[in-house]
């Protein structure tokens, strides 16, 4: 899946997804001893295929996505692009999932927060560096 492939101009996330892909997983699916995956969008600019290493974060039949971006002021690239386009692709180590990204609000965000904290608990310290609501996003089965 490289045709329309732009790698990442960050060093150390072009290099994470590199090996990622390269070994199906294998390497990188833990990074800094975090569970990740790795999320492809498309572009909303470009129209190129984007790819970035997230937490990976289980609830059920979904995935839950989280634009914490460290506590930034601005939402992720990532974010933004699936916004524009809805239709992802998530590789689990070597299981390749076609997803639907459906942003959350409400008591339904809420929840999602809670699994998404109970995962990686950096994101409540990520949000307080920033004023603006880190999205949380799932990531469903395509009907």
């Amino acid at each position: 899946m490289t045709d329309g492939y732009e790698a990442s101009p960050i060093g150390w996330v072009r290099d994470h997804v590199d090996r990622y892909l390269a070994s199906n997983g294998e390497d990188g699916a833990v990074y800094n001893g975090i569970p990740c995956v790795v999320l492809t969008t498309t572009g909303r600019k470009t129209g190129k295929l984007r790819r970035s290493p997230l937490v990976r974060v289980r609830d059920g039949d979904r995935y839950l996505a989280v634009g914490s971006m460290g506590g930034a002021p601005k939402h992720p690239t990532w974010y933004l692009n699936l916004l524009a386009d809805p239709d992802v692709t998530l590789q689990d180590g070597p299981d390749v999932f076609e997803l639907r990204a459906r942003p959350l609000s409400g008591p339904e965000r809420n929840d999602a927060w809670t699994v998404a904290t109970s995962v990686y608990p950096e994101y409540a310290e990520y949000q307080t560096r920033t004023q603006r609501q880190i999205p949380v996003v799932a990531l469903e089965p395509r009907a």
